[in-house]
């Protein structure tokens, strides 16, 4: 069974930075994406970023390109998330996901992965 464990978040003032962990395991093959996603109050989930294992090509959202950055570390099987330039906004709660195809889902749409971390929280004050 494929799980994803997220790590990493804090609580920073605004214009700081921090670097969240999505470690993994249980893929029974190479062919899958991971993606960030962020859950603010009173919000609904939405997409952040992803990157493809085969290739390492990503996606990112309007909201954060520019400002974060995805990569992977395929012998550690980890993908991390550097958030530069925080803003109050941003502040969430932070999930991983994976989603079993060679290259990013289109749209960072939620319904295309399959397994979810529980999460790690991001406050940024202001």
């Amino acid at each position: 069974e494929v799980q994803l464990v997220e790590s990493g978040g804090g609580l920073v003032q605004a214009g700081e930075s921090l670097r969240l962990s999505c470690t993994f395991s249980g893929f029974t093959s190479d062919d899958y994406a991971i993606g960030w996603f962020r859950q603010a109050p009173r919000k609904e989930r939405e997409g952040v970023s992803c990157i493809s294992r085969r290739d390492g090509s990503t996606m990112y959202a309007r909201s954060v390109k520019g400002r974060f950055t995805i990569s992977r570390d395929n012998a550690k099987n980890t993908v991390y998330l550097q958030l530069n330039g925080l803003k109050p906004e941003d502040t969430a709660v932070y999930y991983c996901a994976s989603a079993l195809d060679a290259y990013c889902p289109g749209d960072l749409a939620l319904y295309e992965y399959d397994y979810w971390g529980q999460g790690t929280q991001v406050t940024v004050s202001s």
